[in-house]
């Protein structure tokens, strides 16, 4: 689903990039505009839409299907262990090891 807009390397320029009129984000950058620090929390709000109360983003949609099924308990930087869905936590991941440069650390 990410790569019509995002890409297949997710640096924002997928068949559909064009049509929109705010440039989908280069996932590769995310951790490099914050000094390099990945923001899982934030991350995964985004993705599953939560995140949209705060920061709109009208075009990218919410993929509910993602916070279904199984859960996994993650240190959302608190040392609080957190339940998540588990396909939101991986695609977090896997986001995570395609930065450019790596991240250095992580935030909430």
């Amino acid at each position: 689903s990410c790569v019509s807009c995002h890409g297949v390397t997710g640096h924002g320029n997928g068949p559909l990039a064009a049509e929109l009129d705010v440039k989908p984000a280069d996932l590769t950058q995310i951790a490099a505009r914050r000094d390099g620090l990945w923001p899982m929390v934030e991350v995964m709000s985004i993705i599953d839409g939560y995140h949209r109360r705060t920061l709109p983003r009208e075009k990218m949609p919410i993929f509910g299907a993602l916070a279904e099924g199984k859960m996994v308990l993650f240190d959302a930087g608190d040392g609080t262990l957190t339940p998540a869905p588990v396909q939101l936590f991986a695609l977090a991941n896997y986001l995570e090891s395609i930065q450019n440069p790596k991240a250095t650390g992580r935030f909430p």
